[in-house]
């Protein structure tokens, strides 16, 4: 959490839970309280009696005091002690107290329940051995070898053991003897103590010790401002010597103790050294006399099964050793070191003096890891000794700030405004040394990506003109005093030039109590005059201690952001003195002018899939959308209504683009053709782009500003169909309708191990070692996905010949390299798999970091997904790498897109699309082809070609795996491993086993792979997973990632509706319109098998033009008009039918009545003048037009001549 500051150190040593009933005055307690008796239990000698409950609970009875509090003096008090209580007498029928009497020199090791996990170095434990030769161990303990000085772990390991254990001071030891003038009358040897349940202990040693190892660990350590110690467990070693000493060197001894403090999930070690007298035993060299010189004591921790150590430096196995006595200054404490052990080792304490820098990866210990890009996170900082005197400088990327110096072991850094996301480098600078020794790894979250800590519970900053804001956050991470006066400001942000600003515009509250919650009222703001803000779209709300250097003692405080919103709520009344009472519509025109100015951005985004199957398996391209996600933490869904679940396109385009694809209750793309609902491509990915400083590139703020804010007045404060919205949805943010989608190709490998290839061909290969999965080496794609294969543990028959799939490594291009490997067994307690991004280890179990961002690559773990079993890498060219755990059996899949065409090679074979040229030799020549069931030719004639190591062959390139304490790839390969080659249960399974080849068959059914499997390890659970990935992968081949064809998006008409978004052949869409509207055109079109809608039966078309889109004239063959519209249509239509059809029969009719009328006439005219009877009409006519003077025939006018 972005809590995690200095704030809470400065305060919480203030802060105490209750009121103390009983003290002892300080005048009793003498300098060196270990040798009172007082009844004291921090003090006394003798240890309260233990009771135990059915429950299985350890409490205490105290008939003194049954509901124990305590004081802050009390609590200052114990405090001042090193060592924690032990004790020798009391505690039992013994009366031995914790002293462990069984521990002797010939039998020095104790084995002890402790009835509760132990988190530690990734391993969880329920029990260990406390050993004389000081140090806890839970296994077999460490064997004391005659080589020194000792290396941690064992690089050998299994061949010989690597025990884990935690070591203050590992070396041969005996039990001392007494000088006899001792203070501390207490008897030399070791003492082991477990208390447990500690929150709901009433007792005193119980409250006390809890109060105790809680403040020591908090202000011990950066990090640990929220941890409440559940249980504790206190080893000491009191008076031993060393091994092979002289009997007067018996007197020569030390005194040291390990506390742990433990939640179940984090779990922290001080080490306490009272004295030390001697630093090395004989058989490493020391002095029989007083155990000087030689190889000194190992101090560090080792983790065991040959994974990780950490060697406790300068000190460890050093002549510096004694210096450990006089440095660490734990709670101000000379000789207390802590450390938190639970996953990783992190020391709590500086370190004085460089000392081989280069064998630390990390030196930097810091809370909080990670922050909001905006800035002002308080990083706590440990690693070099600070002194008042000396200047401290924090360097974030290339950005340097200011630090104040805390104590010798903390220093604090606010961090700056960054654009950028993902990790960058953490230095630290001591008097401008300017050194990169001392650095990190620190996570940059985008704002959206980062924890919401300032929030708005009533969603009110989405109106335009709400009654009141309501502002919520969590006052802890300020400052543990809610009475220390905290401001509230809003900022806002634009992008007028090449240079994003993010500029202050108001205090909306000054000097308000820490309460955590707080409502204005807009409309006291809404009056202000701030003209020179007018033009600001969107902003952000900050909440920060008003006072920080009267409240925490430094310059400044932690400040909390929101995440970005609308302006409408403050900006209301002067948008509208600007733009008018339609200002919404006014501004969403000039954002339509502005963004038609941009250059185009969809062109190369992703397609987007057609169902929410195919987004869900497109592993490659698209990962669910946080603010829309079906399986999310909160799935809101605000500005994509009745969407089931949202993707979002894993990594910015070309030009800085992202896509967005929304899908329906029945997993149908939705389109905003259809509502504005609908997914939305964007300008600006949420990731930004590089340089992360420019315009339209920043993180998440660019997005927000360009394709998040626009949709508010054009759309959500306009209505859906108005000009501006209709713009907005089909013009400038129109979604992606699917067509033309490309599913990838998916290949895996699963159980002993069993591969399927991109074009779908099985086959069995149990290699031992580091192989290539995947190999594409062209002009476009430089891609390489590696896979290691270890053998399985033998079984109660012996070894087990045949190998499993345990770790996955993947890059592309100049990316980050990612490997995913499965935990041990006993480290799965928390997190299933390692994910380690170029050699650095990541966690994905803290919810705003799900997703995380790396060069060139995506990985993120599904939302339901707590326990790290489930990690997908997602890179730039849009492949994919999927692993999953179950039960610790693993399997990973491949996904590529099409650009990946005839360009693999690898164990997954050759992607054409034809199964015959899969085995592809990395020569180039074809491998076997025929019977893939022959398991020794797949095994000898193809797949150990693909074998990998150090060495950079072009063909095969070298390993990409991350190779820990020394290793290389020849401590996994073995090119004489043998494995079983047959496919017959019954030729596998061995005559002594009572498991039949019946009961394999019977149990697996038709899976091959499951009954190879199950008859090779006879492990009915590893046979069990084997099937169930098989299927899953069949599933996601056939059926998920199975082509569809979609006619694309078919336009709703306005003011009307459709049967069904459906889009695939088959569906019939059926029209029709809201009341007072009537449907014109057709009624129904049909999804064709072409992938095209059925032609409109009035021949109208969904095509429309330039001008018809940009004035949103509607489809032409389906619309909805009003009524009265349609009442004029009607009479236009009719009054065309009078004039098109009734006049011209008019005018025949009147023609037809002229001829008959004509007719009649020369009918009587030849009845009376026999002499004309014979004379046409024409010459009659001529005959009757007078002549001219000239002897011509006279016309009236060439009109009628020409009528004529």
């Amino acid at each position: 959490m972005a809590s995690h500051s200095m704030a809470t150190a400065a305060i919480l040593t203030v802060m105490f839970l209750c009121v103390f009933s009983e003290v002892i005055p300080s005048s009793e307690i003498s300098e060196d309280v270990e040798m009172i008796d007082t009844g004291d239990p921090m003090t006394s000698r003798i240890a309260p009696p233990p009771t135990q409950e059915k429950s299985g609970k350890q409490t205490y009875a105290d008939t003194n005091s049954p509901n124990y509090v305590m004081t802050a003096d009390r609590l200052r008090q114990i405090r001042q002690e090193l060592l924690y209580p032990f004790y020798d007498q009391g505690g039992g029928t013994d009366n031995i107290g914790d002293y462990q009497k069984t521990i002797k020199d010939h039998s020095p090791q104790v084995t002890k329940s402790l009835n509760f996990l132990l988190p530690y170095f990734g391993f969880g434990y329920n029990y260990t051995w406390v050993s004389l030769h000081g140090f806890l161990a839970f296994s077999d303990g460490p064997t004391l070898s005659p080589e020194y000085p000792l290396e941690f772990p064992i690089t050998d390991y299994p061949k010989h053991s690597d025990p884990s254990f935690i070591g203050p001071f590992y070396s041969k030891c005996k039990i001392g003897e007494l000088n006899g003038d001792e203070v501390d009358k207490r008897g030399s040897g070791v003492y082991f103590r477990v208390e447990r349940d500690l929150p709901s202990r009433t007792d005193r040693l119980g409250v006390e010790l809890r109060e105790r190892l809680l403040w020591d660990i908090r202000e011990g350590i950066v990090g640990a401002e929220w941890f409440e110690p559940r249980h504790a467990v206190i080893v000491t070693w009191k008076n031993v010597t060393f091994g092979g000493g002289t009997i007067h060197a018996r007197k020569t001894t030390n005194t040291f103790q390990l506390v742990l403090g433990t939640d179940e999930t984090r779990t922290y070690a001080l080490y306490n050294y009272k004295h030390l007298g001697w630093m090395t035993h004989t058989e490493a060299g020391g002095s029989s006399e007083d155990g000087s010189g030689g190889t000194p004591a190992f101090i560090g921790f080792n983790a065991g099964n040959g994974t990780r150590a950490f060697e406790y430096k300068p000190y460890s196995q050093s002549p510096k050793i004694f210096d450990i006595l006089s440095s660490g200054h734990v709670n101000g404490m000379p000789g207390r070191h802590i450390f938190r052990v639970d996953e990783r080792i992190m020391p709590g304490q500086c370190i004085p003096e460089l000392f081989q820098m280069t064998a630390h990866s990390q030196m930097l210990t810091f809370a909080p890891e990670s922050g909001n890009m905006l800035g002002g996170t308080i990083v706590n900082i440990t690693g070099p000794c600070f002194t008042p005197t000396k200047s401290i400088t924090c360097r974030f990327n290339t950005l340097r700030v200011q630090g104040s110096v805390i104590n010798s072991n903390r220093a604090t850094c606010v961090m700056p405004p960054l654009y950028a996301t993902g990790y960058i480098d953490l230095f630290v600078e001591v008097d401008g040394s300017n050194d990169l020794l001392w650095k990190g790894k620190f996570l940059v979250e985008t704002p959206f990506q980062a924890p919401e800590l300032v929030s708005f519970p009533d969603n009110d900053q989405l109106q335009q003109d709400p009654q009141k804001l309501t502002i919520k956050w969590d006052t802890k991470n300020l400052t543990m005093n809610n009475n220390v006066p905290v401001s509230i400001t809003l900022w806002g942000y634009k992008e007028d030039t090449i240079n994003p600003e993010l500029v202050y515009i108001d205090t909306l509250a000054d000097s308000i109590p820490n309460e955590g919650r707080y409502v204005i009222d807009p409309k006291m703001f809404q009056i202000k005059k701030t003209a020179w803000a007018v033009d600001l779209e969107i902003g952000i709300i900050t909440v920060n201690i008003t006072n920080p250097s009267d409240a925490l003692g430094v310059p400044y405080a932690p400040v909390l952001w929101s995440r970005p919103i609308p302006l409408a709520w403050y900006m209301y009344r002067q948008w509208q003195e600007k733009y008018g009472m339609l200002w919404s519509e006014q501004m969403c025109e000039r954002w339509i002018v502005r963004d038609r100015l941009l250059k185009n951005f969809a062109s190369d985004l992703p397609v987007c899939p057609c169902t929410l199957e195919q987004a869900l398996a497109d592993k490659g391209r698209f990962h669910p959308d946080p603010n829309c996600d079906k399986d999310g933490k909160v799935n809101l869904c605000y500005l994509h209504q009745n969407a089931r679940h949202c993707v979002h396109s894993s990594m910015p385009s070309q030009s800085g683009g992202g896509q967005q694809c929304c899908y329906d209750i029945f997993g149908y793309l939705m389109m905003t053709q259809d509502n504005k609902w609908g997914g939305r491509p964007g300008r600006a990915h949420d990731l930004g782009h590089i340089p992360w400083n420019e315009a339209s590139k920043v993180p998440s703020l660019s997005h927000y500003l360009h394709d998040v804010a626009p949709f508010f007045p054009c759309c959500m404060w306009n209505h859906d169909h108005s000009w501006w919205c209709l713009t907005y949805r089909f013009e400038r943010r129109p979604s992606q309708n699917c067509v033309g989608y490309q599913p990838p190709a998916v290949a895996g490998v699963f159980g002993d191990p069993h591969i399927v290839t991109f074009d779908g061909m099985p086959y069995t290969f149990n290699g031992k070692g580091e192989y290539v999965l995947v190999k594409s080496n062209t002009d476009r794609h430089r891609l390489d996905i590696q896979g290691r294969f270890e053998q399985l543990p033998n079984n109660n028959y012996g070894e087990v010949r045949a190998t499993t799939l345990t770790t996955v490594a993947a890059r592309d291009n100049q990316s980050a390299t990612v490997e995913i490997r499965v935990r041990p067994r006993d480290a799965q307690w928390r997190y299933k798999l390692d994910v380690i991004v170029d050699h650095h280890r990541v966690f994905f179990d803290r919810y705003p970091q799900k997703i995380q961002y790396f060069h060139g690559v995506t990985v993120y773990t599904p939302s339901t997904i707590q326990n790290q079993s489930h990690v997908i890498a997602m890179f730039e060219s849009g492949a994919g790498v999927e692993v999953v755990e179950n039960k610790g059996h693993l399997t990973a899949r491949v996904y590529l897109p099409m650009t990946f065409l005839n360009q693999t090679r690898g164990l997954f074979g050759n992607w054409s699309g034809i199964i015959e040229d899969d085995f592809v030799l990395p020569d180039g020549s074809s491998g076997p082809i025929g019977n893939t069931n022959s398991l020794e030719m797949m095994h000898n004639s193809f797949a150990m070609h693909w074998n990998i190591d150090e060495k950079d062959a072009s063909e095969k390139g070298s390993s990409l795996f991350y190779h820990e304490n020394g290793k290389t790839s020849s401590n996994y390969n073995d090119r004489l491993f043998r494995p079983v080659y047959y496919t017959d249960p019954a030729q596998i399974v061995p005559l002594n086993v009572t498991l039949k080849a019946n009961s394999i068959n019977e149990f697996c059914g038709d899976s091959l792979p499951c009954k190879y499997d199950y008859s090779v390890t006879l492990n009915k659970e590893f046979a069990h997973w084997s099937k169930y990935y098989e299927s899953e992968l069949i599933n996601i081949k056939e059926n998920n990632l199975k082509k569809i064809i979609s006619c694309g998006a078919l336009m709703t008409p306005i003011h009307g509706r459709k049967s069904t978004f459906k889009y695939t052949p088959g569906t019939e869409v059926a029209f029709e319109c809201d009341p007072d509207f009537v449907l014109v055109g057709d009624r129904k079109r049909v999804c064709q098998a072409n992938g095209e809608w059925s032609t409109p039966a009035k021949g109208g078309s969904d095509k429309q033009t330039e001008s018809e889109w940009f004035n949103w004239v509607p489809t032409k063959s389906t619309r909805c008009i009003e009524e009265g519209e349609y009442q004029s249509v009607n009479s236009a239509a009719t009054a065309g039918i009078v004039l098109g059809v009734v006049v011209p029969i008019l005018l025949i009719a009147f023609f037809a009545y002229t001829c008959y009328r004509r007719r009649k006439q020369e009918h009587v005219v030849n009845a009376a003048d026999p002499r004309l009877r014979n004379t046409t009409a024409v010459e009659m006519t001529k005959s009757m037009i007078p002549e001219k003077s000239n002897g011509e025939k006279g016309s009236p006018s060439g009109r009628h001549e020409k009528s004529v």
